[in-house]
């Protein structure tokens, strides 16, 4: 397996390492753009890449509808068809499944569903979902899980649980690329004792990395971070721990004190296309739909080092916004993914200098945690 995770340095439980994998190593602690169809919304692989971007995440339902994993082998692969040359993670098609209640069913063989294309319909199983995943030809597979939705009883839950548990046994035993690495998937909603049971059963598999699903479905913030201050110490020291969905810098910042080592999430680009800009300074963002920046001839961030504040105002950007033009919502995804990339650069400085607790002291004041 040429997969690993080596932790560097820690700073409490907030700890900083490298992945390793076929198409280079990332740093952690680290944030994942979201490329959905193969593509980060507005954001090419050249800007990806300047902008600090170490690896990217697809999505393996997408994928699977369109254009199809054998047109992508065909075409070379994941990593040609998108020329993205790093690492590489691809979801379950899970999530995407579990979100269309009303046009899916559930089994222990898998989950059954009807296209949103064209109404055919598909059955997803822990055996196909890794099998697609490994025909896209990514790094990192993770498990097909069910993902509870919030507000379910414990026993919901639990049983949702057992199948979790079972289909992450059949996942992994249906890997045949073991340069592949393969992430299990914790659920257990809100409920320390089956968060606990998640974790536990997990462990004794032999997964490259553990992720922490089912806390960003709904539940309120306060519940979410509540998990997260216990669940990531939970999970083994040795392997990578992947945070799904989270999300907004002021959760990352919290879960990464509390151990976690990596995100993804579609914010900072959809924040993009709606006209908000993540800063630094006493205000965490801006909007620049906003008729007070009109005039403002200040860039987005003065101590942003990205295409948007190195070449254009806040009110050239505010107009591109008024007129609705494209290139306003690809400067501010190109902006707010600096952000995000800058953010975990800091959070990984910050604990190698064991000055971590200062950056979270700091951040909590901005977002007022």
């Amino acid at each position: 397996m040429v997969t690993r995770f080596t932790q560097i340095c820690s700073d409490g439980a907030a700890r900083s390492g490298e992945f390793s994998t076929t198409h280079g190593v990332f740093e952690t602690p680290n944030f994942m753009p979201v490329g959905t169809q193969a593509t980060v919304k507005g954001v090419d692989s050249e800007r990806l890449k300047e902008l600090g971007a170490q690896i990217i995440l697809v999505n393996t339902y997408h994928l699977w509808l369109r254009p199809g994993p054998e047109v992508v082998s065909a075409l070379g692969g994941v990593h040609k068809f998108c020329a993205w040359q790093g690492p590489i993670l691809s979801d379950s098609g899970g999530f995407q499944v579990f979100s269309l209640k009303d046009t899916r069913h559930l089994a222990e063989e898998g989950v059954e569903f009807k296209s949103y294309l064209d109404g055919a319909k598909y059955l997803l199983t822990p055996e196909k979902s890794i099998a697609i995943q490994e025909q896209l030809g990514v790094d990192i597979a993770m498990v097909l899980d069910e993902c509870p939705a919030a507000g379910l009883s414990y026993d919901e839950v639990s049983r949702s649980l057992d199948l979790t548990i079972r289909w992450a046994q059949r996942s992994l035993a249906a890997r045949k690329n073991k340069n592949m690495a393969v992430f299990g998937i914790t659920q257990g909603g809100v409920f320390p004792e089956l968060r606990a049971r998640a974790a536990a059963q997990l462990s004794e598999m032999d997964f490259d990395g553990m992720a922490i699903g089912g806390v960003s479905v709904g539940e309120e913030k306060d519940k979410v971070h509540e998990v997260l201050s216990y669940h990531a110490a939970q999970l083994p020291q040795h392997k990578i721990r992947y945070l799904m969905g989270v999300g907004t810098p002021e959760d990352m910042v919290f879960a990464v004190k509390h151990g976690v080592d990596l995100f993804d999430c579609v914010i900072p680009t959809r924040a993009g296309r709606c006209g908000r800009a993540y800063v630094r300074g006493e205000q965490p963002y801006i909007n620049l739909r906003n008729a007070k920046y009109q005039r403002d001839e200040d860039p987005l961030d003065l101590s942003c080092r990205c295409l948007a504040c190195r070449n254009y105002s806040r009110a050239y950007i505010s107009h591109l916004f008024r007129t609705r033009e494209m290139l306003g919502p690809q400067l501010l995804s190109v902006h707010n993914l600096t952000h995000y990339q800058e953010l975990m650069q800091a959070m990984r400085q910050a604990i190698r200098n064991h000055t971590f607790e200062d950056l979270y002291q700091h951040e909590r004041q901005r977002w007022k945690l």
